[in-house]
């Protein structure tokens, strides 16, 4: 593994594949290089945010509001299996979320590495939009028209992506909601949120 040469790639700016605990994804930095990187591989439109990568929400305590039940959610399930969306401190990127961000905290050891070394990534899959995604990551590069370089290799498990849970504030506190099930279903967060309510 050249964590090397896929940490240089992201600082200067470009797109690189790396493993996460279901699908590859393709990550950049969060920036206006970065973003015009991955949404030029994907072929997507701006109406279209990406979520962030990360090791742990305080990574981006500077970027969005961290309710404390937000920690105690992502603790009470699969590390990597939900994704929450959450208020932007400041209005972002509209190809992040604009006011609203979605950050899920990643669990395979080798985005982990980059991570470490980079900070927060987009984390968006690594596939054409609309296409079918690869498991292993130097595939998936290979569809996208990356050199083997920009790839971490590893092998994804697949299955369903991650579960995005939606957080905002209402008049009783924050209020839960999931905007698509994934790897966790959806009444198995909703659950858990009226176990904390009860």
């Amino acid at each position: 593994m050249d964590l090397e040469s896929v940490v240089q790639r992201v600082l200067d700016g470009q797109a690189v594949v790396y493993p996460t605990s279901t699908l590859p994804a393709l990550g950049a930095l969060p920036n206006g290089p970065g973003l015009d990187a991955v949404f030029a591989l994907k072929g997507r439109g701006d109406a279209k945010p990406v979520s962030l990568g990360v090791r742990e929400l305080t990574d981006v305590e500077d970027l969005v509001e961290v309710p404390p039940l937000a920690y105690a959610l992502l603790d009470a399930f699969p590390r990597g299996s939900l994704t929450l969306i959450l208020p932007a401190r400041s209005e972002q990127d509209p190809r992040l979320g604009g006011r609203r961000l979605a950050v899920r905290r990643l669990a395979n050891p080798v985005a982990l590495a980059l991570i470490d070394r980079v900070g927060p990534l987009t984390a968006t899959s690594a596939n054409p939009s609309g296409e079918t995604p690869e498991v292993e990551t130097t595939a998936a590069a290979g569809r996208l028209g990356l050199p083997m370089e920009a790839a971490l290799p590893g092998r994804c498990p697949g299955g369903p992506g991650s579960t995005f849970v939606l957080l905002v504030d209402g008049a009783e506190g924050v209020e839960v909601s999931v905007m698509r099930a994934g790897e966790v279903p959806a009444e198995d967060v909703m659950t858990w949120v009226t176990s904390k309510r009860a």
